[in-house]
């Protein structure tokens, strides 16, 4: 056969495409089949004549579209091979149509369900082998048969006609009087094809105009000849208030109509379009509700049959609606023109201004560094629902020049991208620390498809050392241990002079303080003693081998956590539900870290990442943990005593909170926080002092911006190092500096991608990568949570550290200290 055609023979289904088959003929069907082809059918006398190899795209023209009918698929059913299934081959074969033959019901069904023919020629002339017409019901029960040509070939009646209704009940289009010529089969199929196939292929071109005008943002009515409404779009009934059930085989003259039309307005109408000339023009229609809303319409009758116009298609847009969207056309071409300029200009971030190139946060006073944020709040990148953004876009460009024009199909190209969060960075010689960071940081790494798989098995609870006396009670609390924490509300806690006095136990000590501050007890209404053996046991699964990713952390973020919760707009925002599961959430949130990113877990083909998919792992898997060892010894399960529905919402927030720490999403929270609380506010602020207090609340204490701002506040209190105090910055630089060079260590020695090559411990530039990540990470997200909490000191202590490590780094030191004098 040529290589055009495919042909599939068997009890089930055999493929042939010019090449090997996938499946065998038996010996018998081979040799009739190539017979067949090779000497032609002797009864016809006519040889086959192999179709090109080459598959064209037949161009259709339906109205104004064109469409492009690819080559035709056939299906033939015959139980037996014969003349008449050897002359449809045949054909099929001149035709360059592609062609499957099955031999039994279950193998045409099964064929159809995977390729859906466009045309099935079903034998009905043997009862005996299978009932055609309950395989083509069975075929029509499908829905994408919808569109199929059923033929059924029948016997050529001994008498008398017989009726063609069973077939038609039956849900055949077509039927076919046998004849084996093959000749006569190839008329038949080219008929078929310029017929009721190319006819069907044109409706279903109409799903995608009607799918047109269901998303079409205009309202849209379609009526018949005498004016009966036949359809109405979902923006027509959304504009209007109808539903559509309301309307569809009304006439025009039984919707009500507004009377602040002009008396002889629809006689004009109508005289224009009966003529078959278009009408375009002003008018009122009348809402479902008595309202009257002004619209622009443009009415286009349809000639159809006849020359006779069998249709009127009525597009309407509401006046007050069109002036939005020039006046939003106006403004985005004026903002792409911004953005034209500004994307001259090489900087790796998000628009934002420099932390050092604004004034001294810490000297210039509270209302000039507010001021200051808030200038920088504005410039971050506005978000808004794609949909509207893309509309406005299109909107924009029907009346653009061209350069504008472009610059906007650039836009609706990036929009189409899913990193619409992510800064396009440079390339990895402009700035290799950044970009191994981001790969670090933000990307699930690269997948291995051999071996070298590193097992990471969830471990059982430790047991508590014995060295240390369990406290008992706050009162219990060692005297060197409550000294250390005297200042634990001050952002200036120094949390290493806490970690040694507690022999690397922090997070316990500090737990229990922080929460009988914010009474967490109470809240719970679980005893203290359950809350200290759960936070023993959360701390016995923090890794104390890890250099960063232990329970100094976590005790370093539950602090930062804690520090938020007092700024008075967190408070304002947040309810007592809001705070304990911030504080659980920061206690827990890197739980049984294993001192390796989501990247390395991933390459390794670790067993976390395959429980996780790859996806969130460690996030996942820290959430996950933290709930199994609450919930599995009432000893330590704080949420015993909850009742179910706030446990519930309790769980969900804290879930919620420890996801929010995997990078990846980072740039989505930060413009999210931003254009959803950030901008409101400073508006209401601008518009008026402080704002309207009714109105600040509004925005604080929507169920999605509280959402918002405890991700932010965790965010935040999990990466605030460059935020701390110079001593406290230098060492957690250290820290998490050694265990990315473990893990770039490992990396090699098992032969895995190396996830950030610059952390390489022999040389790597640390002051070079706190730069990166400072600039990249931090100085966006603590503008904008600046503006909102209100923190000074922390914004002087970024400045200071930063303006630290360029120091280092203009020297072109690598270390975290300069060397001693």
């Amino acid at each position: 056969m040529g290589c055009a055609s495919s042909i599939h023979i068997s009890d089930r289904v055999v493929y042939h495409s010019g090449k090997e088959s996938e499946e065998s003929h038996s010996p018998q069907q081979t040799n009739t089949t190539q017979q067949s082809q090779q000497q032609g059918n002797p009864a016809q006398g006519l040889p086959i004549k192999p179709s090109s190899c080459k598959t064209t795209l037949t161009e259709v023209q339906f109205g104004p579209m064109k469409l492009y009918e690819d080559q035709l698929q056939v299906l033939l059913v015959f139980a037996k091979e014969d003349s008449q299934s050897n002359g449809f081959c045949w054909a099929c074969e001149k035709a360059n149509f592609k062609c499957s033959i099955a031999r039994t019901p279950e193998s045409a069904l099964e064929c159809f369900l995977e390729k859906h023919h466009d045309l099935i020629i079903i034998d009905h002339r043997h009862s005996r082998y299978f009932d055609a017409e309950a395989l083509c019901r069975s075929i029509r029960a499908v829905n994408s048969s919808e569109n199929t040509v059923i033929v059924a070939v029948v016997k050529r009646p001994d008498r008398e006609e017989a009726t063609l209704m069973s077939l038609i009940a039956a849900g055949f289009n077509r039927r076919y009087v046998e004849n084996g010529n093959m000749m006569a089969c190839y008329n038949e199929l080219i008929q078929l094809e310029h017929g009721e196939v190319r006819a069907q292929f044109k409706l279903r071109a109409c799903n995608a105009i009607f799918t047109a005008l269901e998303q079409s943002q205009e309202a849209i009515e379609i009526t018949s000849e005498d004016q009966v409404i036949q359809y109405v779009n979902p923006a027509y009934e959304s504009i209007m208030g109808y539903q559509k059930g309301e309307l569809i085989g009304k006439e025009i003259i039984e919707v009500p109509k507004s009377e602040k039309n002009k008396p002889d307005l629809l006689e004009t109408i109508n005289s224009c379009i009966r003529k078959g000339k278009e009408w375009q023009g002003i008018y009122y229609a009348k809402k479902k509700n008595g309202d009257s809303v002004q619209q622009n319409v443009k009415i286009t009758p349809v000639i159809g049959q006849g020359g006779k116009i069998r249709h009127y298609v009525s597009i309407n847009r509401p006046l007050n609606d069109n002036n939005k969207t020039e006046k939003s056309s106006d403004r985005v071409q004026a903002e792409s023109q911004t953005d034209i300029q500004s994307c001259k200009h090489k900087d790796r971030r998000k628009g934002s201004l420099d932390v050092r190139s604004t004034t001294s946060r810490g000297s210039d006073g509270s209302s000039q560094r507010r001021h200051s944020s808030m200038a920088r709040i504005h410039s971050m990148t506005i978000e808004a629902p794609i949909t509207k953004v893309i509309n406005i876009i299109n909107a924009a460009q029907e009346s653009s020049p061209m350069p504008v024009a472009e610059a906007l199909d650039r836009v609706l190209e990036i929009l189409r991208t899913t990193e619409l969060y992510s800064p396009q960075l440079g390339t990895k010689e402009e700035d290799p620390h950044t970009n191994d960071l981001v790969g670090g940081l933000m990307t699930d790494g690269l997948r291995r498809l051999s071996g070298n798989e590193y097992i990471f098995s969830t471990k059982q609870p430790h047991h508590i050392p014995s060295h240390l006396t369990t406290p008992l009670s706050l009162n219990d609390i060692p005297p060197r241990v409550a000294q250390t924490m005297e200042n634990e509300d001050s952002w200036d806690f120094d949390i290493f002079n806490l970690e040694a006095a507690t022999i690397k136990r922090p997070l316990t000590f500090l737990g229990l303080k922080i929460f009988s501050r914010f009474g967490v007890c109470e809240f719970l209404s679980c005893p203290e003693a359950t809350l200290r053996s759960w936070l023993q046991v959360i701390e016995a699964n923090y890794h104390s081998s890890n250099s960063y990713h232990n329970s100094s952390h976590a005790a370093d973020v539950l602090h930062a956590t804690a520090y938020f919760l007092c700024k008075e707009r967190v408070k304002q925002s947040l309810d007592p539900i809001d705070e304990v599961a911030a504080l659980i959430a920061a206690t827990v949130h890197d739980v049984d870290h294993p001192g390796r990113t989501n990247s390395f877990l991933c390459n390794a083909g670790s067993e976390l990442a395959i429980l996780y998919n790859d996806t969130a792992v460690l996030e996942s898997h820290h959430a996950a943990l933290a709930f199994q060892i609450t919930t599995r010894d009432d000893k330590c399960n704080i949420f015993k005593n909850m009742e179910r529905n706030e446990y519930r919402t309790l769980r969900q927030a804290i879930i919620d909170m420890v996801l929010a720490t995997e990078m990846t999403k980072h740039f989505e929270h930060v413009n999210k926080f931003v254009n959803s609380i950030n901008k409101p506010l400073a508006a209401l602020e601008e518009n008026g002092g402080n704002g309207d207090e009714e109105s600040v609340k509004g925005i604080l204490t929507t169920p999605e911006n509280r959402i918002l701002v405890k991700r932010m506040l965790i965010k935040c209190a999990d990466i605030s190092n460059p935020c701390r105090p110079l001593e406290l910055c230098i060492e957690w630089a250290g820290r998490i500096s050694e265990e990315y060079f473990a893990q770039t260590d490992e990396e090699k020695r098992q032969g895995l991608p190396v996830v950030m090559p610059v952390f390489d411990r022999n040389t790597c530039s640390i002051p070079k990568s706190q730069i990166s990540f400072i600039d990249y990470f931090i100085t966006d997200m603590f503008d904008a949570w600046d503006a909102f909490a209100d923190l000074p000191n922390l914004m002087q202590h970024l400045d200071n550290n930063y303006k630290y490590w360029k120091g280092l780094d203009e020297r072109k030191l690598h270390s975290l200290r300069p060397p001693p004098e």
